[in-house]
């Protein structure tokens, strides 16, 4: 079958499920996962035919069920660097990478420090900063063992060592009788009256573990690693979390409750409020 009328029947199926641009970018994204074949081949030619099709219209129906791509294919990359996705680790996103570049920043390159990752899902918090602070410790930390497998998996496809820790932040009180200069999270924070705002490709398919919090008890995650932070966190240590959009003020309020110091809330992209910092005491 042509290449060509493959992508055509791609945007028959799903230009009314999603923009015309990124049923292009789902093409060619299974052309070269699957048969290694560059988008420049269609340009270069025309006319090029694959004999297995069984793949690529397999992956076509489950775009029509709104499953995302990177589950399909099963990986994705977060700050350049590539990660193994499935269903029990959330797709990275966007916004994430700016929690992890304001960390690296922001951090001391210049001795040894001790990081931990709280709810470290894929790894790829704990994993881009381990890639890009040579002089860093770090550990991550995660309730969910079948995420940990693909965390573990991912640190050693990107040749970097991470201390993983299986456990409950809502029930632990140290790790190692460890202290930390930064710990850094991006817990669970969507509560549950936002569902309906939600992409069913998201809702239908990323786990609810490690998204979805109740409407009355929506900092339950940020309360408990503040308060662990409190007694986790070197003298001067620094917390990152990433955050509601909807709860900036919040949070900036249990910063200040447990005496941290220089609170910076800033907005990601979408200019959004997304990130929030502050300093032990």
């Amino acid at each position: 079958m042509k290449l060509k009328e493959i992508k055509s029947t791609f945007h028959q199926e799903l230009d009314v499920i999603y923009p015309s641009e990124e049923v292009n970018s789902f093409f060619y994204m299974l052309i070269d996962h699957y048969y290694n074949i560059p988008r420049i081949t269609l340009v270069i030619e025309p006319d090029y035919t694959i004999d297995d099709t069984e793949s690529i219209l397999k992956a076509l129906e489950l775009l029509q069920q709104q499953k995302p791509i990177q589950y399909i294919i099963g990986e994705t990359e977060f700050f350049g660097l590539p990660f193994k996705v499935n269903k029990n680790v959330l797709i990275p996103r966007p916004e994430t990478e700016e929690l992890v570049e304001r960390v690296i920043k922001q951090a001391d390159h210049s001795k040894h420090i001790k990081i931990l990752d709280i709810g470290t899902g894929s790894g790829c918090i704990a994993i881009a900063l381990a890639k890009n602070l040579p002089n860093a410790e770090v550990y991550a930390l995660d309730v969910s063992t079948k995420a940990l497998k693909i965390a573990k998996y991912n640190a050693e496809f990107n040749a970097v060592h991470i201390e993983f820790v299986e456990a409950d932040i809502l029930k632990i009180r140290h790790v190692q009788d460890l202290k930390f200069d930064i710990i850094v999270s991006n817990p669970p924070y969507i509560r549950e009256q936002e569902k309906t705002f939600m992409k069913p490709n998201v809702l239908n398919n990323e786990p609810h573990l490690a998204l979805f919090v109740q409407d009355e008890n929506p900092l339950i995650f940020y309360e408990a690693i503040t308060h662990f932070a409190v007694s986790n966190l070197i003298e001067q240590g620094m917390l990152y979390f990433e955050i509601n959009e909807y709860l900036g003020k919040n949070m900036i309020e249990l910063l200040n409750d447990n005496n941290f110091r220089d609170i910076e809330l800033k907005q990601d992209i979408f200019k959004k409020d997304r990130m929030i910092k502050g300093i032990k005491r």
